[in-house]
């Protein structure tokens, strides 16, 4: 190939223009896991995923074991990769380890940000909007954006690669589906962190840390 680039792919992976191109197939085979392109027990041809993104074997392969890390998918040996069953029960191991990394992140973005919360403002509004118009998959965009924001604000690339590589917008749309939590609820919960970050309260970690956790708790809708 003359050049390699990801085509024909989300605008949430084609957006990507300064991260390694193995990250940019692996939020393209994210979105493929959440828009239901592949279910459990479907494989995942390395080849087929080349060429369709146009780019050699071994982003792909290198996008398939971060996904493998994520325990979204088994690689077989002599059979190729294949898509895991995701069920709640895997929620207690994701959940702690993004509340701490968020914990951290609040920590660090509360100096960096010294009140100023004009960055975090449109992603609430949207939120709300989203609950307001009963729209679940926006408000699980908008509220994967809000503390993808606050990550980001931290000002650590180690820390935001860390919290990218847990799948955070599958886990939280999953999570949404089998916790059934109230789009309202869930809206409501980010104005506390927005003040808390507005006042450069010294304890939004913690905020930070026991939201996320929050939902790791709620029992299992049936």
């Amino acid at each position: 190939m003359s050049g390699e680039r990801v085509t024909e792919v989300p605008a949430s992976a084609a957006s990507l223009k300064r991260v390694p191109l193995s990250e940019q197939v692996r939020r393209a085979l994210l979105d493929g896991l959440l828009n239901g392109r592949w279910r459990p027990g479907d494989r995942i041809i390395e080849r087929h995923i080349a060429q369709e993104l146009d780019v050699s074997h071994g982003p792909v392969r290198e996008a398939l074991r971060d996904l493998q890390a994520m325990q979204l998918v088994d690689m077989i040996p002599n059979k190729g990769v294949r898509v895991r069953e995701l069920t709640p029960d895997y929620l207690p191991a994701v959940y702690p380890v993004r509340a701490a990394l968020e914990r951290l992140a609040g920590q660090l973005a509360v100096r960096r940000l010294a009140g100023d919360v004009s960055e975090l403002e449109p992603h609430l509004e949207l939120l709300h909007q989203a609950a307001r118009d009963g729209d679940p998959d926006l408000q699980i965009h908008c509220a994967v954006e809000f503390h993808r924001e606050i990550v980001r604000a931290a000002g650590n690339e180690v820390l935001l690669r860390n919290w990218e590589s847990l799948a955070i917008e599958l886990w939280t749309r999953l999570s949404l589906k089998w916790l059934r939590t109230e789009l309202h609820e869930n809206a409501e919960d980010h104005i506390a962190i927005v003040d808390a970050f507005r006042r450069q309260d010294p304890y939004v970690g913690r905020m930070l840390e026991l939201h996320v956790l929050d939902y790791a708790h709620k029992p299992i809708g049936t």
